[in-house]
């Protein structure tokens, strides 16, 4: 039990020191976090932009003064706050006091895992800095924005659930139609039938990667051995399953 008390005790003091860093801010002061999650929209661009728009006009508005811009591009919103460098870097400056609040464009920039945004904004409320989001004009300080903040990490992790379902329905959808998914195969259709044959033939995944070895027939990457854990990826392919397919519509054995 005096352990148990000893921890909460310490903690208490954790979160105080970070609440009086943050009171020690200049006030009017924010820090901005920006995040976008493709590879694509960190080269282009698109995204950061627009939320730097939207953060710039909002700090306008309400007189705030930015110190200083943090941001994770290429990074998806579905990584926790540990694996963001930008979010880490943010939130350094506010509970070392270089800022009085953080803001952000949407709740789904935060995150798309309702359990680190609730999180987040816990230790905002504890620590005693707002954490604002332009795109509802609310913040952690009030009750009606905490509660408007939740209500929207809710539905961002909805949506990433309902995008990642979509996903798979469409790629399911595309195998079943015979389009291929992944990594281009580099073996030639005369070896990968030669594997089928093969296999049709009664041989196992060892005897056909002995085969191939004694006939130095290189493996997709270039390799000089294969292994019957590769000649059974090979089976399980695509261009395996085509080549099945069309010896069984020729009558092939």
């Amino acid at each position: 039990m005096e352990k148990v008390i000893e921890a909460a005790l310490a903690k208490a003091e954790r979160a105080r020191k970070k609440k009086n860093s943050a009171e020690t801010a200049v006030p009017g002061t924010a820090v901005a976090y920006l995040r976008v999650s493709t590879k694509e929209q960190r080269i282009s661009g698109a995204g950061i932009g627009a939320q730097r728009a939207a953060i710039e006009a909002a700090a306008e508005r309400e007189g705030w003064t930015i110190t200083a811009w943090h941001s994770d591009e290429g990074i998806s919103g579905g990584k926790g706050p540990a694996e963001r460098p930008g979010l880490a870097a943010a939130l350094a400056d506010i509970t070392s006091g270089r800022a009085e609040r953080m803001i952000v464009h949407k709740v789904d920039r935060l995150s798309r895992k309702f359990s680190d945004s609730v999180m987040l904004m816990e230790a905002a409320i504890t620590e005693g800095w707002p954490l604002y989001v332009v795109a509802q004009s609310a913040s952690t300080h009030d009750q009606h924005g905490r509660f408007l903040l939740r209500l929207f990490a809710n539905l961002a992790e909805d949506e990433r659930d309902t995008i990642r379902q979509r996903t798979r329905d469409a790629l399911a959808v595309k195998k079943a139609q015979g389009v291929r998914l992944g990594r281009p195969s580099v073996l030639s259709d005369e070896v990968v039938t030669r594997i089928v044959l093969a296999h049709r033939g009664g041989a196992g995944y060892a005897r056909i990667a002995n085969d191939l070895n004694r006939a130095q027939v290189p493996t997709a990457r270039g390799g000089k051995i294969w292994h019957p854990s590769t000649v059974r990826s090979v089976l399980a392919g695509q261009d395996a399953a085509r080549i099945s397919r069309e010896l069984s519509e020729a009558g092939g054995q």
